[in-house]
């Protein structure tokens, strides 16, 4: 290659035929972006669909050269377009990976996560007012049973991760049946997970709790179980619509059922509307009930006519390679699941040996600090999202910025909500006190809440980097490093918490100090693991014959 075609660089596609009059390729392959280091190489069609036809950015260079799917070297043209390109208008805004498509696909996610957000929080405070016991009660134990179902559904939120690249990549028959292999990994898995129920009493035992709590502790917790099998299936199922960005379904649906459960909890927890009054078992059942309408109306939503032509989204068979490969990526990222929320739940349970007052306050303050949580979670997921999508296109570079703006996005929010919760902390302490005056017992986790969500606000910001940075390395496939960090981060801080409340015993805002340290060490780590870059030559999705000839030439041209 001869000096001035590096400076034009070598449009390299599968398929491809040069119109010399109008300047203009006619992809007969699937034209892939593809961009190397090897003189500025990269493919000209720009990820456009059989038939497609794509401009050539101009001007083009006099010996500007087309290489073929055949690998000869095209005629030399002087039909170059001679007029300079308009200058770049792009701005953060309105660029590829920038603000509108992020907010695009973030908000319905970020509406979707605070329908759940609304939904916990208001079976809190319902909750609160039957008792302050039910509300700890209610909390430690849906926190153990999250914990258990974390790993398959870690997996089966990989899912959205596969949809995501095979979207990229355009290859959507691809799509339905990486679906359904979450579906059967979901069940599979839950008839083991259901074996919990009889356990449960001796498990709570252990944390050594109070009596009245623990007996509260172990209802809620077998009556949840009953929804692990929905949960799974909902969120395998969701992932068709999530990980190729439509995410206003998502929002939709989950507004919906958030909705239905806020209902149903008023309603089965206080003896409303002809439902018995039936306290924190109320509370289980209703969101046991929603869980199984969620995965009922993804299941109608995925097998429609159209659905079923494009992207095979009625073929549930087990496809062995792909299964192999979902569980491959999808495991460590389940076992990451895993292990931060288990050191999460070691941490509540031991801050409640601390005394009611302390587990009271701190069920309150991570269930205030969820406003802040899980918008995020909602960001993060698109940042996993698009992440996969740009990198489907082999567009790394898109890839990062689609991180680094959602990361814009998100700490601007975790300002504003940080920012309330030192000035204004009792707009959120006041829903749990309704009709109770804040004296005695109630006056203290009053107090103590409000210096707690102190402590939220401390690390608020590095939790959102390490929400954001970590979803963007796994939605390249870089599971196996977040396992490894999760094994350490996560059995260090059970650890530290133990010594902090059984051995130098340090108190209530100890603990908190210690769990602030953790997550900024967190989100430093993940920080320097996406700023390393290996994730940007990863995927989880095999090559197409395309993208293959375009790799086999771009290694031809460099030799």
């Amino acid at each position: 290659m001869n000096g001035a075609s590096e400076a034009a660089g070598t449009y390299i596609a599968a398929g491809v035929d040069l119109d010399t009059n109008s300047g203009r390729t006619i992809c007969r392959g699937r034209c892939l972006p593809y961009h190397s280091r090897i003189a500025g190489s990269h493919c000209a069609g720009s990820g456009s669909p059989h038939g497609d036809s794509v401009t050539l950015p101009a001007p083009l260079r006099p010996d500007f050269q087309v290489r073929s799917h055949h690998g000869s070297t095209g005629m030399d043209t002087s039909a170059a377009l001679l007029a300079p390109p308009e200058p770049s208008r792009e701005t953060w805004w309105n660029r590829t990976a920038g603000g509108r498509e992020i907010l695009y696909v973030s908000l319905p996610l970020v509406i979707s996560s605070l329908s759940w957000t609304v939904m916990t929080f208001v079976d809190r405070v319902f909750l609160k007012w039957e008792s302050g016991i039910a509300m700890a009660a209610a909390f430690s134990a849906s926190t153990l049973w999250f914990s258990l179902l974390c790993l398959p559904l870690g997996i089966c939120m990989y899912c959205a991760t596969f949809v995501s690249q095979y979207s990229g990549s355009h290859q959507p028959k691809q799509i339905g049946p990486s679906v359904w292999q979450g579906v059967w990994i979901s069940l599979i898995l839950s008839p083991l997970l259901l074996l919990a129920i009889p356990l449960a009493p001796a498990v709570f035992a252990m944390a050594g709790h109070e009596p009245a709590v623990q007996a509260l502790e172990v209802q809620y917790f077998q009556i949840l179980c009953w929804g692990i099998p929905a949960m799974l299936i909902a969120q395998a199922l969701s992932s068709f619509y999530s990980g190729r960005g439509r995410t206003r379904i998502v929002m939709c649906v989950d507004t919906f059922v958030a909705l239905l459960n806020v209902f149903l909890d008023y309603a089965w927890i206080f003896g409303k509307f002809g439902f018995p009054e039936a306290g924190i078992a109320g509370a289980g059942w209703a969101t046991v009930t929603s869980l199984w309408v969620k995965a009922l109306i993804y299941f109608l939503l995925l097998v429609q006519k159209k659905h079923r032509i494009e992207f095979h989204s009625l073929d549930v068979r087990i496809h062995r390679d792909l299964l192999k490969r979902i569980l491959s990526y999808g495991a460590p990222s389940g076992f990451q699941f895993v292990l931060d929320v288990l050191g999460f739940t070691c941490f509540i349970m031991l801050v409640g040996r601390l005394g009611g007052v302390e587990a009271e306050a701190t069920s309150m303050a991570f269930s205030i600090s969820t406003l802040a949580f899980m918008p995020i979670w909602g960001f993060a997921q698109a940042a996993s999202i698009l992440v996969g999508q740009h990198l489907g296109e082999n567009r790394d570079d898109l890839s990062a910025r689609a991180a680094w703006t959602t990361l814009h996005v998100a700490l601007v929010y975790m300002t504003g909500i940080s920012l309330s919760y030192l000035l204004v902390p009792q707009l959120f302490l006041a829903p749990f006190f309704a009709g109770v005056e804040t004296q005695g017992g109630d006056g203290e986790v009053w107090q103590m809440s409000i210096n707690l969500l102190r402590f939220v606000a401390a690390y608020n910001m590095f939790d959102a980097a390490m929400m954001i940075f970590v979803s963007a390395i796994k939605g390249a496939g870089d599971t196996p490093f977040v396992l490894k960090v999760s094994l350490v981060m996560a059995s260090g801080m059970a650890i530290a918490t133990y010594v902090a409340v059984e051995v130098i015993h340090v108190g209530i805002y100890g603990c908190w100090a210690l769990l602030t340290a953790w997550v900024w060490s967190l989100g430093i780590i993940y920080l320097i693991r996406f700023l390393g870059g290996k994730w940007r030559s990863m995927r989880v999705i095999e090559q197409t014959p395309a993208e293959k000839e375009v790799a086999e030439a771009l290694a031809g041209t460099a030799s």
